[in-house]
């Protein structure tokens, strides 16, 4: 028996979370030196925290140590499970080089047991949607093997776009040069960012505009093929009246679509900035 592990970069909301019956791990963030852990919305005010960043407030994420990972899978290997932690993006974080440590250390101490870890490829609920799926196959009583290789065919399926409305956090963590990010500001250039094969975030296209931003976004429904047996996700760092747009134009190509609409946690949130909207979806291709 194994014991299923996701982590709370996956942004599964809690209640949606809590009918899954498996394990999380809480990804830590500071604001203002403060280290907090994000709970998927449980008692977390994620709007709250998108304010505290509009007024200035210096935001961090962290990476866990190898202490954090042993508290977390060593109860289990003890009580006799192996562990399957269905993971956000390695190539998103550092916090895996810590991790691994933690399997070495916990390998030698319970050698029959297994720790199983399986990327995503992805970030927020792009990662989320595969842990979703991939738990409910586990709950039906799918072996770990049959859960490995439902992950790495489904994560080439799930779709993520996304589109910030402040360059400045794409320049604060890297991904956009200074130059770049003043340019975009005086010309009013929104990328469109998706995911690299590899898991990585990637500039793919620039809209003109905040309408033609989100209007591009929701043409990849059509582009990529969208399937609607799965549902499509809306995720918004507190901007309800471009969710509220961004809805409109789905359902005017899919009226019957399962729209799931839910807030950026703030781990997520402290690399994107407020009002950023993203679109997960999956692919029938």
């Amino acid at each position: 028996m194994s014991k299923f592990f996701c982590d709370t970069n996956g942004e599964i909301w809690f209640s949606r979370f809590d009918e899954l019956n498996v394990e999380c791990i809480k990804m830590p963030y500071t604001v203002n030196g403060e280290e907090r852990f994000y709970d998927l919305g449980r008692n977390t005010d994620n709007r709250a925290f998108f304010d505290e960043m509009r007024k200035g407030a210096n935001v961090k994420t962290q990476a866990l140590n190898e202490n954090d990972y042993l508290e977390y899978f060593e109860p289990v290997l003890a009580g006799g499970d192996d562990v399957l932690y269905v993971h956000f993006s390695r190539a998103m974080s550092g916090t895996f080089d810590s991790m691994e440590k933690a399997i070495i250390t916990l390998s030698e101490k319970y050698p029959e047991r297994k720790i199983t870890a399986v990327d995503t490829k992805h970030i927020s609920m792009g990662a989320g949607m595969v842990m979703y799926y991939a738990a409910k196959k586990h709950n039906d009583g799918a072996s770990d093997e049959e859960v490995i290789r439902f992950v790495e065919a489904f994560r080439e399926k799930v779709k993520v776009y996304f589109t910030v409305d402040d360059l400045v956090y794409l320049k604060r963590g890297g991904r956009l040069s200074a130059f770049k990010a003043m340019m975009g500001t005086i010309f009013s250039i929104k990328p469109i960012i998706s995911m690299s094969e590899d898991g990585r975030l990637v500039n793919i296209l620039n809209a003109k505009g905040r309408k033609k931003a989100l209007r591009t976004v929701v043409d990849y429904l059509d582009g990529d093929k969208v399937d609607l047996n799965y549902p499509i996700a809306i995720m918004n760092a507190d901007t309800d009246a471009d969710t509220a747009i961004t809805v409109d134009m789905i359902k005017e190509k899919y009226p019957d679509a399962e729209i799931w609409q839910q807030l950026v946690g703030p781990v997520v949130g402290c690399h994107c900035g407020p009002d950023t909207i993203g679109m997960i979806f999956v692919s029938a291709q």
